[in-house]
């Protein structure tokens, strides 16, 4: 495994992880985590060249800038699309889905197809909404461990009794902590893109979309809302006896519907020049 570099518009540095041979999957990670959260899963990438970006608010000792804009994701995935050999497909994971939407929609010629597992889109309602306000609050209180409770529970959809016992655990409640302060920023980023999804009519690029048969119902029904504006869905996949994690809990699983999907999209494009 190496590192791509580059430098973003604004000079910040990004950075990717970079392994295997092939076509080109640019992946890009969910919330509350960093790039290595998805190397299992780039593991069973068999027969491609998976790059895992490691988004600037994540990255290891990085100050979280206000407000932080999914368009400065969107420039920050296409300077590392630029060093990649086309056709690309992209693959993004829970907002990290949402940043490789609007890299897509800004840069439509970078990607030959997007490969999507739950983007929690504003499609009729704010992603966070009032309960975000509420996590902020704690934020600036310099209270993370409830900034994520709220997250967790209240945005995320998780049962309480879950979330609980998660914050109670100290391994996984540093993790949250770490990271709680990009996460709320990344909330009101989803947020500020609006209430709609029509700009994604544009993308006529093929699509696969991914879901957990037990991810929260608010997250599925996003994801159909977006299945019905993107112009070029193949198909929906959902992971049976899975979530929202799949990528912890079922790398191999998600690895494999990623390289069937990758390959259905390398087949629709042959279709589309013959």
């Amino acid at each position: 495994m190496t590192e791509l570099t580059a430098r973003a518009v604004d000079g910040v540095r990004i950075t990717a992880r970079d392994e295997g041979r092939g076509p080109s999957l640019l992946i890009v990670p969910p919330g509350g985590t960093d790039a290595a959260s998805w190397d299992a899963v780039a593991r069973e990438l068999d027969g491609f060249r998976a790059v895992r970006l490691q988004r600037r608010i994540y990255a290891s000792g990085a100050p979280v800038v206000l407000p932080h804009r999914m368009s400065t994701e969107a420039s920050d995935i296409q300077v590392i699309a630029t060093q990649l050999a086309p056709p690309i497909i992209g693959v993004g994971h829970s907002s990290g889905a949402v940043a490789l939407l609007e890299s897509a929609r800004l840069h439509s010629a970078s990607f030959a197809g997007l490969i999507l597992y739950e983007p929690p889109l504003p499609t009729t309602e704010l992603v966070a909404g009032a309960a975000g306000v509420k996590a902020r609050a704690r934020i600036d209180a310099g209270d993370p461990v409830e900034a994520m409770r709220i997250h967790l529970r209240d945005i995320v959809g998780m049962p309480a009794p879950i979330v609980d016992m998660i914050l109670t655990a100290p391994d996984a409640r540093d993790q949250f902590v770490k990271h709680a302060a990009a996460q709320v920023a990344d909330d009101e980023a989803i947020d500020a893109l609006g209430l709609g999804i029509d700009r994604y009519r544009s993308l006529t690029m093929p699509v696969v979309l991914i879901e957990g048969s037990e991810s929260p119902g608010h997250v599925r029904e996003r994801s159909s809302d977006l299945a019905s504006v993107l112009p070029m869905v193949l198909r929906k996949v959902t992971l049976a006896n899975q979530g929202h994690v799949a990528h912890l809990t079922a790398p191999g699983m998600l690895g494999c519907v990623i390289r069937e999907a990758a390959l259905e999209i390398r087949g629709s494009m042959r279709g589309r020049v013959g």
